[in-house]
């Protein structure tokens, strides 16, 4: 599968693409957003990492004008949020989507073409987002990865200065997610943004130029993948799960977090020598044992879990 970078944008580097102005949004008295300031440049690719109710939906909706702020400002481009799509300057892919049904897909192609003011060709969309394969498939007949490359060529359609992506390659399989952000990687190169969440964390850290991770509606950190790692401590002592199980192990000294994955126990640690002794002081038939310093994950959940707690 092959994504073709998209045409070049006269998109001024001095204005930021993204800036968000002590944001505060609350529904029914509960905080969605609280009081967030960020600032996305152009030609950023940035990671939205956060749990469920973390704010990341909501503030991408605020970017997109479709929810208005309780208290402060949005700027996409130096523009109000609206302003910025009527010009064209904005893509969305979100997961939750939905597309006309019972259309074919060269059909709703055509069809969305016709609101934009300055479309990309068909030809270019259609070869950008490796579509060729199903154009006569209707819409409620696609597979999931071939959904997510349609609402892909919908949101690149309008040759926009910023993507904004909702778990953008789910139900894509390793080689077309690879082509995928390959293809981002170029787009940006010419001065274009990408604001994206996910679930993938390992996605973000090899993707991504900036991380930021919300909790409870706040930044707890902002930074590269690097960075985020390096602010928590310890490492993770991984073992063949045998007989064991994740409660039994989280009395084990310095430990900081445990759970299992697959056939895999993870044991967190801010010291994993104590840990590492005691483990096998106490389960000697523990076996296929790995140290690692520790990864995106480790930090992601640390740092959320702070602001939760």
């Amino acid at each position: 599968m092959t994504f073709t970078a998209l045409t070049p944008a006269s998109t001024s580097r001095d204005v930021a693409a993204v800036r968000l102005s002590g944001l505060t949004k609350s529904f029914a008295g509960v905080h969605a957003v609280r009081g967030l300031d960020l600032t996305v440049a152009p030609g950023e690719i940035v990671a939205f990492l956060g749990p469920n109710g973390a704010g990341k939906s909501t503030t991408n909706e605020m970017i997109l004008g479709m929810t208005q702020p309780d208290v402060g400002t949005v700027e996409v481009f130096g523009l109000d949020p609206v302003t910025a799509l009527k010009q064209g300057r904005v893509g969305a892919m979100l997961q939750g989507g939905a597309l006309l049904q019972d259309t074919k897909v060269r059909e709703l192609l055509r069809l969305m073409q016709g609101l934009h003011r300055h479309p990309l060709p068909i030809r270019e969309i259609i070869e950008r987002a490796d579509l060729g394969g199903f154009l006569d498939t209707k819409t409620d007949q696609l597979s999931g990865g071939q959904a997510q490359r349609l609402r892909y060529a919908l949101a690149i359609m309008g040759d926009p200065d910023l993507l904004i992506l909702d778990e953008p390659t789910v139900a894509m399989d390793v080689e077309i997610r690879r082509a995928f952000w390959a293809s981002m990687e170029t787009f940006t190169t010419d001065g274009k943004t990408v604001l994206f969440a996910t679930h993938y964390l390992d996605e973000a850290d090899q993707v991504a130029d900036r991380i930021v991770v919300l909790a409870a509606g706040r930044v707890v950190a902002d930074g590269t993948g690097a960075q985020i790692k390096s602010q928590v401590a310890g490492r993770t002592i991984s073992i063949a799960a045998a007989e064991m199980g994740p409660t039994a192990l989280s009395a084990l000294p310095a430990v900081v977090d445990t759970r299992l994955e697959g056939a895999r126990l993870l044991i967190h640690t801010t010291d994993s020598d104590a840990t590492l002794r005691a483990l096998l002081g106490e389960y000697p038939e523990a076996r296929d044992i790995e140290i690692a310093s520790a990864n995106l994950e480790d930090a992601f959940l640390a740092l959320t879990a702070q602001e939760q707690s």
